[in-house]
């Protein structure tokens, strides 16, 4: 467990800010929302904050630690956090339900201090919640808008929509920059898609979200397990495979050499008797080259060696016993790319899955959606009225922010839209309190938050 003071996990600059606010400010209430990006921004990872950061108490060497720190590094030390030590921070934290589909501008989680003593608490929190919400955040939504493009050509080239939860598979551990963010991203894919090679964010889902089992995976081949065999030994590593896992479903990347003789010679030619009488699958993966180019050319190989049928929409389809995964090169205009490129070449969608790594967990960044956390308004009789604050830059007025406690409802068009926190007498503000200073009040599971972000 992490926690703010002990750790450092706060930008320099916030050291000083307690000396900032208007004299007789007892209270400050600021929101998080993303102010740009797609339309569809799937809300996920707040929990994890919750659980791991305000769920821990601060000790007299927490403070102390962040004391020696703030005084070598030239900032000013607030005396007043001495008096946080063994007790709850005292932080109301409201938020949507997690999963929950919002679009740009409209406030996911609002944080205010519970005891007048501390008005700078809420901005101090910053770096540590908005990180912890950006990122997954972004992630998910990713992962959903390729979740969208899928079961797009799926409802166009499919008879139905049975396989489109392990579409897309994560393969993005080894490419992130911590085992954190490993955790957090994968967990962030699995509020999509049940496929996973992410094993920490199997005990994310676990720890944070009480999901037993949240992905699955496969027996798979790397290029070492075939290349150890020697070039010339590149049947027998494929042999081996058939011979350990051919009763279930199995990946042999295939492009260690040449990936359209491998198809054509060896799977569908040496080895095609041995993969006819399997009982399970065999997914070929192709690692290298042009996908656009690559793909259809190894379906067509594919197709000429072991047939294929029409199915009811008229495209092609592989026996059921052969499939391809494209693992490299993918993201998710690639994915609309060769999915459009087989459409045209008369291939369905149900032929072929994806790997995505590093463009699924790490090629993302808070400007992305273009996350913040903005002040919005203040009070001086420990929160029993508010005054709004906002920004409005003359230089950029997509910065904008808004004032005043805000709430969140859902109109008559089904849509969701803010406004002010006093007008909802008729209302239910979406804006749930789900922490307040030691409590967690509202435990989401991972089902209920992927049932919300269904596509």
């Amino acid at each position: 467990m992490r926690n703010i003071f002990g750790d450092l996990d706060v930008d320099s600059y916030k050291l000083s800010h307690y000396l900032q606010y208007p004299k007789g400010t007892t209270n400050i209430s600021s929101y998080v929302t993303a102010r740009e990006g797609t339309d569809e921004i799937c809300f996920f990872g707040l929990n994890m904050w919750l659980k791991d950061v305000l769920d821990n108490e601060t000790n007299s060497y927490d403070v102390e630690n962040l004391r020696q720190f703030a005084t070598a590094h030239g900032l000013p030390f607030n005396d007043d956090i001495y008096q946080l030590i063994h007790n709850p921070l005292p932080l109301r934290v409201q938020a949507l339900p997690e999963g929950t589909i919002v679009r740009p501008g409209i406030p996911m989680v609002q944080v205010t201090n519970t005891d007048p003593r501390f008005p700078w608490l809420t901005s101090f929190v910053e770096t540590s919640l908005l990180r912890a919400i950006w990122y997954p955040t972004t992630v998910a939504t990713n992962s959903r808008e390729c979740k969208r493009v899928i079961k797009h050509y799926m409802e166009k080239t499919c008879d139905d929509l049975s396989g489109l939860p392990f579409k897309l598979h994560d393969f993005g551990f080894r490419g992130v920059s911590s085992y954190e963010s490993g955790c957090i991203g994968g967990l962030a894919h699995l509020v999509n898609f049940m496929g996973t090679d992410t094993m920490g964010a199997l005990a994310y889902a676990r720890r944070f979200y009480g999901e037993k089992m949240a992905g699955f995976s496969i027996p798979a081949a790397e290029h070492s397990t075939i290349t150890s065999w020697g070039r010339n030994g590149e049947k027998a590593a494929y042999e081996n495979m058939i011979d350990q896992f051919s009763n279930g479903l199995y990946a042999v990347v295939s492009d260690s050499y040449d990936i359209y003789n491998a198809c054509e010679s060896i799977w569908g030619s040496s080895l095609k008797g041995r993969v006819l009488k399997q009982k399970g699958t065999l997914v070929i993966r192709p690692d290298s080259g042009d996908p656009l180019v690559v793909v259809l050319r190894v379906l067509e190989i594919l197709g000429e060696r072991f047939g294929y049928t029409n199915n009811s929409r008229g495209y092609r389809v592989l026996p059921s016993y052969l499939r391809v995964i494209q693992g490299d090169g993918v993201n998710r205009k690639s994915i609309a790319a060769i999915l459009g490129k087989m459409q045209v070449h008369g291939w369905s969608a149900e032929n072929i899955a994806f790997g995505m790594g590093g463009a699924l967990l790490q090629d993302v960044t808070r400007d992305d959606l273009s996350f913040a956390m903005k002040g919005s308004a203040a009070s001086n009789d420990g929160g029993k009225t508010w005054t709004g604050f906002s920004k409005d830059p003359v230089t950029q007025s997509s910065k904008k922010s808004q004032a005043g406690r805000l709430a969140v409802i859902e109109n008559t068009y089904g849509d969701l839209v803010s406004m002010q926190e006093r007008d909802t007498i008729s209302h239910l503000n979406l804006l749930q309190d789900t922490w307040v200073d030691d409590k967690l009040l509202i435990d989401p599971t991972l089902a209920e938050i992927r049932e919300r972000a269904q596509v």
